[in-house]
């Protein structure tokens, strides 16, 4: 990240987890400054932390090392963003009611840069309503809260209360300094296999997870972007995105069309249906001895219905193949009228469906590009690029 993070340590249990996130940043070239306070000290000695950060912690308001500083004023200054972890409900009550009674504090009444904090204590010091009031006081002022999570407490409780993980609050911290790029872009970003009624026990459906629709309306989201989410698969909620839960092609149709005209660009990453059974049964079908035959009907193409109506829109199409991956996706991607199509052959080991990987060839009108197998979080930035390479070409 090639990053300056102040990083405060108050004193909690979960201290032990901030040497493993040091650790995780200094392999990413991140620079660290350590605060520590005088509780956490009790857990762990500075050295450990010099140790692991390669850098003099900071513990003493009154150290005056280099005369022609002012310790706080210094750290604070120089800070790309100010991290506690953990933030105790002690430390979160002194920084709501602007308390300055050590180094922390003191540094924190003097950063400019955003704050952000990992939670860590008893559930029910959690929940209580003054620290409840002091996080909603910290957030309206623009404090960025890293959520605990639940489990086994010091306290040989279960609860809410554990400080996230340290690679949760790497990613946090990754997803704070992503570039905002995409702003002022409305993206409609289409995920999973759709799945048809036979009746109502059974239905078909494909392999599609929608993990990739999912991590391209993720970091449009984090890039700036406004995005409308068209999901058939279970997944986890996007905060920040307009969310439209389907089940059928036509049910994903509609969503499309409804919002097409408005958005900038479409990436239609779910896999539809191709086809319907004709009679959806209202009772169970029973089965039999006999052999059973379902007549299928044709479903609209999707992009093919909205792309008839294309203005400014930047549309990318996906192609999953099993043969003749290139010549099928790039005779797709011209029937659909798609400024690029990402086709990939889902035969291939780390290119197939419900992976955290993908192996694609990106077409457009210039050509193709093949990328190496990468996490699908990678390829949906190197698509979003894309994109907004397409949208800035069009102005």
């Amino acid at each position: 990240m090639n990053k300056r993070i102040l990083l405060g340590v108050t004193g909690g249990i979960a201290i032990y987890k901030t040497l493993d996130l040091i650790s995780r940043l200094k392999k990413r070239n991140v620079h660290v400054d350590v605060i520590m306070t005088r509780h956490a000290m009790e857990f762990v000695t500075p050295l450990t932390f010099e140790t692991m950060a390669r850098a003099k912690v900071h513990t003493d308001g009154f150290d005056r090392e280099n005369p022609e500083a002012v310790e706080h004023i210094q750290l604070a200054k120089d800070a790309d963003v100010f991290l506690i972890a953990p933030a105790t409900a002690n430390c979160m009550a002194k920084l709501a009611h602007g308390i300055a009674d050590d180094l922390l504090s003191t540094t924190a009444l003097a950063a400019t840069c955003p704050l952000m904090l990992a939670p860590a204590m008893n559930t029910k010091m959690l929940k209580h309503p003054a620290t409840q009031k002091n996080m909603q006081i910290l957030a309206e002022r623009g404090a960025q809260f890293i959520a605990s999570g639940q489990g086994f407490l010091a306290c040989n409780e279960i609860g809410e209360g554990r400080m996230a993980e340290p690679v949760e609050i790497l990613q946090a911290l990754r997803d704070h300094f992503t570039k905002k790029d995409l702003q002022g872009l409305r993206l409609i970003v289409t995920a999973g296999g759709t799945r048809e009624s036979l009746d109502p026990v059974r239905y078909l459906t494909n392999h599609s997870s929608g993990k990739m629709g999912w991590h391209l309306a993720h970091r449009a989201l984090l890039r700036g972007a406004e995005v409308i989410f068209i999901t058939a698969a279970s997944l986890p909620a996007l905060k920040g995105a307009k969310t439209v839960r389907v089940h059928t092609t036509m049910e994903m149709l509609a969503a499309v069309q409804e919002h097409f005209a408005d958005a900038d660009g479409l990436l239609m990453a779910a896999a539809p249906s191709d086809y319907r059974p004709a009679v959806v049964r209202e009772q169970k079908i029973k089965k039999s001895d006999d052999t059973m035959t379902v007549e299928f009907v044709r479903n609209p193409d999707i992009l093919k219905t909205v792309t008839k109506d294309k203005t400014h829109q930047f549309v990318v199409a996906f192609a999953a193949e099993t043969e003749n991956l290139t010549a099928y996706a790039a005779k797709k991607r011209q029937e659909k009228k798609a400024d690029l199509i990402v086709a990939n052959d889902v035969t291939q080991e780390g290119a197939g469906f419900a992976t955290d990987t993908n192996i694609a060839t990106l077409i457009d009108e210039n050509g193709e590009v093949a990328l190496p197998k990468m996490r699908k979080a990678a390829l949906a930035d190197r698509i979003l690029t894309r994109v907004l390479q397409g949208k800035n070409a069009s102005l």
